[in-house]
């Protein structure tokens, strides 16, 4: 410990509590080589998504599978993408024994929500009502979101890291555009839109003419390989997520 001019004790440390930003990669299967063809499946060969992001394996839905979990292939893969695996949670005692024996530290569970407090918010505001507030704010974007005022061309990805993405041009087939937040395209959407990309579930995608190849919120995903629903294909639409379902609504 050292003393100041004044006599004051300085300590060389602080200790604080710190809350970082950290990806949460849910585990829905425990089978090594599925994960992996579905990590090839949605990001290919792009190595540029994530930028060394911490990442927290989250075992709850697969905490009850009998079949053992490869965390050394596990870690390898998401090591490939640029991710660093520090924790995880959610598993069965051998799950979390296995993952601690692969340098991987317990982190606490998530919090459930209490289901009563769902149907409240569902009542006070109506998806039409939520759109009419959108629609009314894009003049004035908030603070930080990311705006693209040209045409996303085939082959092209955009991300707007940690905020909104506002797109007042078309996204051609091939395109991509990614978000922490909402992906709003005012133009038609055809390519690849993918919103809440590390696990923001209340994010939503807006388009005034829907076409797209793909959209995925918070890791959901519906490809054209699933026809639109007619009230919605190529019209001005809103996608969002309930659940585990994503939900296509008319603007």
């Amino acid at each position: 410990m050292a003393v100041d001019s004044a006599g004051s004790a300085r300590t060389s440390f602080d200790l604080k509590s710190a809350r970082l930003p950290v990806v949460a990669v849910v585990l829905k299967s425990t089978d090594g080589a599925q994960i992996a063809a579905e990590f090839e499946r949605q990001l290919g060969d792009d190595r540029s998504f994530f930028d060394d992001d911490l990442v927290l394996i989250d075992l709850a839905a697969v905490r009850d599978d009998a079949a053992p979990i490869d965390f050394a292939a596990l870690t390898a893969l998401l090591h490939e993408h640029r991710t660093r695996p520090v924790a995880v949670r959610g598993g069965s005692d051998a799950q979390m024994q296995a993952a601690r024996a692969h340098g991987l530290v317990a982190a606490p569970d998530a919090p459930r929500r209490p289901v009563a407090e769902s149907a409240p918010r569902e009542a006070a505001a109506p998806p039409a009502r939520e759109v009419e507030v959108v629609v009314r704010e894009v003049p004035a974007p908030a603070a930080g979101a990311m705006v693209v005022d040209k045409p996303v061309r085939s082959g092209q990805q955009i991300y707007a890291r940690g905020t909104d993405l506002v797109v007042l041009a078309m996204v051609s087939f091939g395109a991509e555009v990614i978000a922490d937040g909402n992906i709003h395209v005012y133009a038609p959407l055809r390519g690849r839109a993918m919103a809440g990309a590390r696990g923001n579930g209340g994010a939503r995608i807006f388009s005034t003419c829907l076409e797209p190849q793909l959209v995925s919120i918070a890791g959901m995903y519906r490809t054209t390989e699933t026809e639109l629903p007619a009230a919605v294909r190529g019209k001005p639409a809103q996608v969002r997520l309930d659940g585990e379902k994503l939900i296509f609504e008319p603007l």
